[in-house]
């Protein structure tokens, strides 16, 4: 009889440590993603008379679906709740999505900007991460702190788990050893934190890039961008304000 009660605690420990070994490879996380937009525009006099016209906050919420190791990172919704959000603020923000197969490395971004939408399709860009001892608890998961860099000269403060498979993220911020849960940049004045995940129904067709007529790489489009931006601010880039001003909506489109 004893022998039997011993089998049978061993078996539950073996089948409680099975359990706590369990990986989730398959998904969706909503994230809330909250911008300081007062902060993005600086303090040139043209947005300093908007300023008391629009909230200081924008929050809005992501949705990052996964399966197969491939992940769409795309906008749902506003929270109107919290503070209305302006007409000028919206647009273009509907039509982003992220697209990455980490097979094959492939990444395929829709943006949009000036009323025109880019598409962009190219390699999965590395980002350098180093990895810290800090840890929180984000969405019920333990998540580990990172710090990498991104377009040459933005620091990305990130939390990932590896109880999430997926080496994805908000955005294109990716790379680390699971799923990144929460992220800070200071210099682009936005957090993207996970707020919750579901495993049940996921819509795995969801999971496809946007066909586009036209892609650009990485490189041609950072190249179309600074172009079209000194056009739009001739004779005033030497303005410490509007540099500020030109590399938020540089980061903005390229993250």
């Amino acid at each position: 009889m004893k022998y039997i009660i011993a089998c049978l605690f061993i078996l539950l420990l073996s089948t409680g440590s099975l359990k706590a070994q369990q990986f989730i490879n398959k998904g969706t996380i909503e994230f809330e993603v909250i911008t300081n937009v007062k902060k993005t525009m600086g303090n040139d006099p043209f947005w300093e008379q908007l300023k008391d016209q629009i909230p200081t906050f924008k929050t809005a919420y992501y949705t990052f679906t996964f399966a197969d190791n491939k992940s769409i990172y795309k906008f749902d919704h506003y929270d109107e709740k919290k503070a209305k959000v302006p007409e000028f603020l919206r647009r273009g923000e509907e039509q982003k999505d992220w697209y990455n197969d980490f097979n094959t490395g492939q990444n395929i971004v829709q943006k949009t900007q000036w009323g025109s939408l880019f598409n962009l399709k190219d390699s999965i860009q590395p980002i350098q991460w180093k990895l810290s001892n800090e840890s929180r608890i984000i969405a019920g998961f333990n998540c580990r702190k990172a710090v990498g860099k991104i377009l040459d000269s933005v620091y990305v403060f990130a939390f990932y788990t590896d109880e999430i498979t997926i080496s994805g993220g908000p955005c294109s911020v990716n790379g680390l050893p699971g799923m990144i849960l929460g992220v800070t940049i200071p210099r682009m004045y936005v957090s993207m934190l996970a707020t919750k995940l579901s495993v049940n129904n996921v819509d795995v067709n969801s999971i496809k890039p946007t066909n586009a007529k036209k892609y650009y790489s990485s490189k041609e489009l950072k190249s179309i961008l600074t172009t079209k931006i000194k056009d739009f601010t001739a004779n005033s880039e030497d303005n410490e304000d509007n540099k500020n001003w030109i590399n938020q909506l540089m980061w903005g489109i390229l993250l």
